[in-house]
């Protein structure tokens, strides 16, 4: 759609005798004196404003600022043809049609996530925007090229910083829980990706690049709100990250994000809509050949199958898990399904197992997921629960709160309201056996992590 050129502002600008190069330099300097040290625009920027591009905030404030020393009065954002524009509260729910409208909604999610807005935290989990947000991604076609013409040059040195601070946050994710780095990474994606996006200068090659780096980070941001239980907002963050995937043309990525939206949709009590979802991740899989990923995607749907209590279709599920994750290529697969190895395989073996019923199949494959990578502290605490869960289901009472207990070692450290949950879901499973020494002794640890 053709923009409005904004004749308030070039009116101003002939008032106050502005140069278009003279006002840029007036702005990126009144940035600098406010803390906003990346603020680098230039005559083009103001000519792109005149021509009816809005600029992000807080450019038009600080225009304001600049207008009204400049006159001796008053002068609004109004004045300039820049209204505040208001938040419509279904931010980020709707994966949108074209490249730019899918960078306006996300950059103004992060801001919106940076201001702690509290329509975003209160937010709730839409089945049907998650539903509708596959089915876009499955069937929208590529359409407009993912490219920028404004004023930073975007190049491969920017790309790769933005991945290796999605691998370092990773990290401290999976060591710490979500609540010790969230916020951290919200502000470098307002700040440092933001930017790349709205006022980058990039072909379609890096765009697909700079797309897919910040589809990884976004679904981190994502993925540590959803550890948080800020269902609403991952959700949101998640079909961001999943309409950035398609920026970047990456059927992989694309659905490594929809599994998880299976994940999470499992874990609020969704089966139904997580079967939904995992078939169409599958889908991308099989596209993308990732065959850790179509592994994945059958286990959760074999998971989803296992809380609708239908043991057929979570045991054909499993098998194809099995068969897919036996073609997956040792080191020829994407760096952001790493984590997928077979004691993360186990784990979800044995989730579907422990909602099964299954003390004993649980068991068996809990303590395979225990041969894991020791840096996923949370995973483990995990992946504890689940033994300590399938042995009291087998009657092996003592072993339980021995393992148990280790799961609460671990869970002391982390800022995950999921592992508030699992201790929550250990002790209701130990509860018909309260008077137990060893059982009191845990619901004492216990309660300080999850209050009943």
């Amino acid at each position: 759609m053709e923009r409005e050129p904004n004749r308030s502002l070039q009116r101003l600008i002939v008032e106050a005798d502005f140069t278009h190069k003279g006002l840029a330099r007036r702005l990126n300097d009144l940035g600098v004196a406010r803390g906003l040290s990346g603020l680098k625009y230039d005559h083009s920027s103001v000519l792109r404003w005149i021509a009816g591009q809005r600029p992000r905030d807080p450019v038009p404030g600080l225009l304001a600022e600049i207008f009204a020393l400049r006159l001796g009065r008053t002068v609004s954002t109004e004045d300039l043809g820049l209204p505040a524009v208001s938040t419509p509260l279904d931010l980020g729910q709707e994966f949108t049609h074209t490249w730019q409208e899918g960078i306006a909604t996300v950059t103004a999610l992060w801001r919106g996530d940076v201001e702690r807005r509290r329509f975003l935290i209160d937010s709730t989990f839409a089945i049907g925007a998650g539903s509708a947000g596959a089915l876009r991604w499955l069937t929208l076609p590529l359409g407009g090229r993912p490219a920028g013409a404004g004023p930073r040059r975007v190049g491969m040195d920017d790309i790769a910083a933005i991945r290796e601070v999605t691998r370092s946050f990773g990290e401290l994710d999976n060591r710490f829980g979500g609540g010790r780095v969230r916020s951290a990474v919200v502000r470098y994606l307002d700040t440092a990706v933001a930017p790349l996006l709205s006022d980058g200068s990039y072909g379609e090659d890096t765009g697909r690049a700079l797309a897919a780096a910040a589809a990884e980070l976004t679904r981190l941001a994502g993925w540590m709100a959803y550890d948080l239980e800020q269902h609403g907002l991952a959700q949101r963050y998640l079909i961001q990250a999943l309409r950035l995937a398609r920026g970047a043309g990456d059927h992989g990525l694309g659905g490594e994000i929809l599994a998880g939206m299976s994940h999470q949709a499992i874990y609020i009590g969704q089966p139904a809509h997580a079967l939904d979802l995992a078939r169409a991740a599958q889908l991308s899989a099989r596209r993308a050949a990732v065959f850790a990923l179509l592994a994945e995607t059958h286990v959760l749907e074999a998971h989803a199958h296992a809380v609708l209590a239908d043991r057929e279709a979570c045991a054909r599920s499993l098998h194809e898990a099995e068969l897919a994750f036996d073609r997956r290529a040792s080191g020829d697969e994407p760096d952001w399904i790493a984590y997928f190895d077979e004691a993360y395989l186990s784990a979800k073996f044995a989730h579907c197992f422990r909602d099964l019923g299954d003390g004993p199949g649980a068991v068996r494959h809990a303590r395979r997921s225990l041969e894991m990578d020791g840096r996923y502290v949370r995973g483990r605490m995990f992946n504890l629960s689940l033994l300590s869960a399938g042995l009291v289901e087998s009657g092996e009472l003592e072993e339980a709160c021995t393992v148990a207990a280790d799961a609460l070692d671990l869970a002391g450290g982390l800022q995950s309201a999921r592992t508030r949950s699992y201790v929550t879901d250990l002790r209701r499973r130990l509860d018909p056996f309260a008077a137990e020494p060893l059982v009191r002794e845990l619901n004492e640890r216990a309660r300080e992590l999850s209050p009943a």
